[in-house]
């Protein structure tokens, strides 16, 4: 069956002080209202004795109205745990905004994924600070937004970029590569919902050209890490990891290439689990429930 064809789901991300008989609780409370689990999984933090679960289940005959479900269990169940919850709907499709520079092979990526459909969003909007990339916008037939921005006008253009968001409803954000580092300020109106690529060689090859850093040393492994986007630079929860080896055969143009490879698919597959609510975010770390 495809997305498409599936059944309308709620879904209900999950955590707070570990106790006994929160599964059989939330559970109940969606056997009781006619409600067809479909997915269930959770984790305890041992050291912390945090509780963390991901539920879905099927609406369809479902005794609660959806605009209700959230109050319901709140009143019934979350005020009973000390709950922090959040509820989502599967028929909701996420509204996503791209940032982008000069480099097009995350864009290219993700713009494929979402003209075939592998990854439900809908995308109003590409936003660069050049103007390179704007050809591929028209390609794709998605509204491209230039904001050249320097040191003197960058709380004037991020607040420009806030209003241009909030006035095509986008409900989150992917840093295709975009190589500008955004404000605090701008990151506060966007919690756990910026994502962002690198390569994995930052803390240990900082600059403009890590590959030829990594070369350099020799390395046997690279990497690609996507997270969210926090107050502190590439400090935020990590929702993808992945490396590839590569040998002394490898010059800097096998890394760089290899590389971006990487970066594409560890991008996609943490929009992928963003768009699909399967990541749970606590503190500075996350439970990804698949």
């Amino acid at each position: 069956m495809s997305l498409s064809e599936s059944k309308a789901t709620a879904i209900l991300l999950i955590h707070c002080p570990d106790s006994q008989g929160i599964i059989a609780t939330v559970s109940e409370f969606i056997a009781k209202n006619n409600g067809n689990i479909t997915f269930l999984d959770q984790h305890v933090d041992e050291v912390k004795r945090i509780f963390f679960m991901r539920i879905e289940w099927e609406l369809d005959g479902f005794a609660i109205p959806a605009d209700k479900i959230g109050e319901y269990f709140d009143v019934l169940i979350g005020k009973r745990y000390s709950m922090e919850w959040d509820l989502y709907f599967s028929s909701e499709t996420p509204r996503m905004a791209l940032f982008v520079s000069r480099l097009p092979h995350c864009l290219f990526d993700l713009l494929a994924r979402w003209k075939s459909q592998e990854i439900r969003v809908d995308i109003p909007l590409i936003v660069s600070n050049h103007r390179d990339l704007e050809p591929v916008a028209q390609q794709f037939g998605v509204d491209f937004a230039h904001f050249e921005i320097t040191k003197a006008n960058k709380a004037e253009q991020e607040a420009a970029q806030l209003e241009l968001l909030q006035a095509h409803q986008v409900d989150f954000i992917v840093l295709a590569r975009y190589m500008q580092i955004l404000s605090p300020e701008f990151v506060s109106h966007f919690p756990n919902r910026i994502i962002n690529i690198h390569h994995s060689f930052l803390p240990a090859f900082p600059g403009a050209k890590p590959y030829h850093q990594a070369y350099e040393r020799g390395v046997k492994v690279i990497g690609a890490t996507s997270h969210y986007v926090t107050a502190e630079l590439d400090c935020g929860p990590i929702i993808a990891q992945d490396i590839i080896r590569v040998s002394h055969r490898d010059s800097v143009d096998d890394l760089v290439r290899k590389g971006r490879d990487l970066e594409k698919i560890i991008l996609s597959r943490a929009v992928w689990h963003h768009v699909r609510h399967q990541v749970l975010v606590y503190q500075n770390r996350t439970c990804i429930f698949t």
